[in-house]
């Protein structure tokens, strides 16, 4: 999200924060009211506060969507190969993993040509994907799920792995006719509705993305809180929809742009000349550009937080849920200041979420929306020039999650921490070391594990640090 013209923070913070987890929408947030009250001494010292425990996430946690199972193999059958594939199934068993691929891979042709040895097999190159996945992620697994359903297609486990390690990997080879087929043999699962969603929902086809969201959520009744999720998620692309529905669509290279009213189709030249150079210049500053163009969608002032769900504060957001940047475009001919930075902002958003593909979860917020003010440039004024006197700072654990339901007094002090701990980051390690922290979020490690192993400090030492650089600007 994006907040506009940070220059003032309510008085002393004595507040403890409710991060209320919502969806992951990043915001760029309105113009803050100036502080209540004067009664404050510039000198006063920083004061890190700790807050209750943060609530749990409401959406479903990765293992509740993802339900990649092994298959037995134990039973091995009764062929002229059964002692290699128990020495197999063993290594497999003992971890022995490069082994096992080594003596997979070399399985004679007459044994794969065996109708009895083949499911078999496919087992086999199922579990050792499974294994590989836990071992070093989904990328090192794929090419053992491949193999897998290459030799028992039929099989809906099989499929179900391979199409959860295409879905997080962002591969292409996940398409509507492996989608249909999967659905097929899996009727009653609703990971593929869920998948076959949001390919759609990548092709701009709202109305059918709608239809397939609301068959998983049929198929998630088992489970309350996977239901609960894809049902809000319904109701948003439904929303989505709805408001899109007599939009004009235009599109360059790298954006499709969704507008509707005069203005905005007197304005959208002028944003994709924006978001052209935001593609070129920020793309070459964080090292990284999109794999798909990106759809902007400009909601009249009216429309924009009933459409979009935002809360009031929000100037324009980026939502991964839908895989669109939200802005509303009255007004934006006359300030195109605030435009170029809103459209920025909301693109550093996408970037990341681009770069890190399912894994964006990983990535603290505050690291998040540091990151889209620091690399968006604009006027972002440093936490030391906006806080006066006694601040009582928030740990940046209690930032790492969704902050949609943050009061606009709460928002404002998150944004000005997450901007300037992001400044000290990207001042003391480089913005290659933050190319390895996103490294760690994409492996899905938690923030405490990547500062450890990318930055060799703990999450005390570095909040610890933060908050020393920060005092000492102020004396």
């Amino acid at each position: 999200m994006y907040r506009r013209n940070i220059t003032h923070i309510l008085v002393p913070l004595g507040l403890m924060l409710a991060l209320i987890i919502g969806d992951h929408l990043f915001l760029k947030p309105s113009s803050v009211a100036p502080p209540s009250s004067t009664e404050s001494n510039p000198s006063e010292a920083v004061e890190a506060v700790a807050p209750p425990p943060p609530p749990a996430r409401n959406g479903p946690r990765e293992e509740e969507v993802k339900q990649v199972r092994a298959l037995d193999q134990a039973v091995i059958p009764e062929t002229p190969h059964d002692a290699l594939l128990e020495v197999i199934r063993d290594e497999i068993e003992k971890r022995n993993l490069s082994l096992a691929q080594t003596k997979l891979t070399e399985l004679p042709s007459a044994a794969l040509a065996n109708e009895k040895v083949r499911p078999f097999v496919a087992i086999l190159w199922n579990n050792l994907g499974l294994q590989q996945e836990r071992l070093d992620g989904t990328p090192a697994s794929i090419k053992a799920f491949k193999k897998a359903a290459a030799l028992d297609g039929s099989n809906p486990i099989i499929l179900m792995n391979l199409a959860h390690a295409y879905w997080e990997q962002r591969d292409r080879a996940l398409n509507q006719d492996f989608l249909n087929k999967l659905i097929a043999l899996a009727p009653n699962e609703p990971f593929p509705h869920l998948a076959m969603a949001d390919l759609l929902q990548e092709q701009d086809r709202l109305t059918e993305a709608a239809k397939h969201l609301a068959q998983a959520t049929e198929r998630a009744r088992q489970d309350p809180a996977l239901h609960f999720y894809l049902a809000s998620v319904t109701a948003k692309v439904r929303r989505a929809d709805s408001a899109e529905a007599r939009m004009t669509t235009r599109s360059s290279t790298h954006f499709t742009v969704k507008f509707e009213g005069a203005e905005d189709q007197g304005t959208w030249t002028t944003i994709l000349e924006i978001l052209e150079e935001a593609y070129r210049e920020i793309g070459q500053k964080f090292g990284h550009f999109p794999s798909k163009p990106i759809m902007v969608v400009l909601h009249t002032k009216d429309s924009f937080q009933g459409a979009t769900g935002s809360p009031a504060w929000a100037d324009g957001l980026y939502d991964p849920t839908l895989g669109r940047v939200q802005i509303p475009t009255q007004g934006a001919t006359v300030d195109t200041k605030w435009l170029t930075t809103v459209l920025r902002h909301e693109y550093v958003h996408a970037l990341l979420h681009d770069r890190l593909g399912s894994s964006n979860g990983a990535l603290p917020t505050w690291l998040n929306e540091g990151l889209a003010m620091q690399l968006a440039g604009g006027a972002w004024p440093d936490l030391d020039q906006a806080l006066q006197g006694e601040v009582k700072i928030l740990p940046l654990q209690y930032l790492e999650r969704s902050w949609g339901g943050l009061p606009h007094d709460a928002a404002t002090l998150a944004y000005l921490e997450a901007n300037s701990a992001t400044h000290y980051l990207i001042e003391r390690w480089g913005m290659s070391r933050v190319d390895e922290l996103l490294t760690a979020f994409k492996a899905r490690e938690s923030v405490a594990t990547a500062l450890q192993t990318k930055l060799f400090v703990s999450y005390e030492q570095f909040h610890r640090q933060w908050l020393d650089t920060f005092q000492q600007k102020r004396t």
